[in-house]
C-alpha cells in the first residue's frame, strides 16, 4: 500500500496505460480522480476501482482546454482536499507524412499533448506548493526522443515534454515537489493496434526482451516515481522500452 493517504489525479486514465494506472493505485491505497474525455470508459473504469475497494470519481475534461482543466482541478479538490500525484498521461495520435499532414491534424495532437501536459500542470502546482509537496509524472513517448516517420507532430510534442518536465523540475524542486517523465516503447495498446502486423513483428525483432510493452509496464513505472521511494528522483526521463534504444 505504496499510496495510502495520497490522492492522484491521472489525465487519459480512462482506458489503456492510463487505466492501467489508475487501477494500480487505487490497489495500492490512493484516492484517484480521472480526467478523461471518454465519459462510458471512465466511469467503467471507476466502477473496476470501486469493485476492488478503492475510492475514486471520474471526472470529464477535455485537456485541450484550460478552463476545462481548472474546474477538473477544482472538482478534485472539492472531493478529496489535495491532489498529491499529478500524472499527464492524456494523449492522442493524428499520423501522418510530412508534406500530407493538416493544419487541424497538428494542432489537435499539439493541443492534447503538449498543451493539456502544460495545462494540467499548472492548475494543480499552486496546490501542491502550498502543501510543500508532491509528485508530478509526465508521459513522453521514444518518438519524441528519437522521431518516428510519420509523426511530425506527436513527436513534437512528446520532445516538449521532456523539455518541460526538466525545466519544471528546476523550478519546482525547491517546493518539494519532484518532476518526471516516463518514455514509453511500443505498448500493447489501441494506438498500436492499428499498426499492421508485419510493422509489429519488425519492431519485436529490434526489442532486446523480444515483445512489446505492456500497460502494466508503464504503470509500475508511474506508480514507482508517485511513491515516496522515488523521494529523491526530480528531472530524470525514465525509459521503458525493452531496450528497443539500446
Amino acid at each position: 500500500m505504496r499510496l495510502t493517504g495520497k490522492v492522484a489525479l491521472i489525465t487519459g486514465g480512462a482506458r489503456g496505460i492510463g487505466k492501467e494506472g489508475a487501477l494500480l493505485f487505487a490497489k495500492e491505497g490512493a484516492k484517484v480522480v480521472i480526467g478523461d474525455f471518454d465519459k462510458a470508459c471512465g466511469e467503467e473504469t471507476i466502477g473496476l476501482i470501486t469493485q476492488q475497494g478503492g475510492d475514486g470519481i471520474f471526472v470529464h475534461v477535455d485537456v485541450s482546454d484550460s478552463e476545462s482543466v481548472r474546474k477538473m482541478t477544482e472538482t478534485a479538490l472539492t472531493r478529496y482536499g489535495k491532489i498529491d500525484i499529478l500524472v499527464n498521461n492524456a494523449g492522442i495520435t493524428r499520423d501522418g507524412l510530412l508534406t500530407k499532414l493538416s493544419e487541424e491534424e497538428w494542432n489537435q495532437v499539439i493541443q492534447v499533448n503538449l498543451s493539456g501536459v502544460f495545462f494540467s500542470t499548472q492548475a494543480v502546482v499552486p496546490h501542491m506548493i502550498e502543501q510543500g509537496s508532491g509528485k508530478i509524472i509526465n508521459t513522453s513517448s521514444i518518438s519524441g526522443i528519437y522521431g518516428n516517420v510519420g509523426q511530425t507532430n506527436y513527436a513534437a510534442a512528446k520532445a516538449a515534454v521532456v523539455g518541460m518536465t526538466k525545466t519544471w523540475a528546476k523550478e519546482l524542486g525547491r517546493k518539494g515537489i519532484c518532476v518526471n517523465a516516463v518514455v514509453p516503447g511500443f505498448i500493447e495498446t489501441d494506438m498500436v493496434a492499428k499498426v499492421p502486423n508485419k510493422v509489429i513483428q519488425k519492431m519485436i525483432e529490434r526489442i532486446p526482451l523480444q515483445r512489446l510493452g505492456r500497460p502494466s509496464d508503464i504503470a509500475k513505472a508511474y506508480l514507482f516515481l508517485a511513491s515516496d521511494e522515488s523521494d529523491y528522483i526530480n528531472g530524470s526521463i525514465l525509459h521503458v522500452d525493452g531496450g528497443i534504444t539500446l
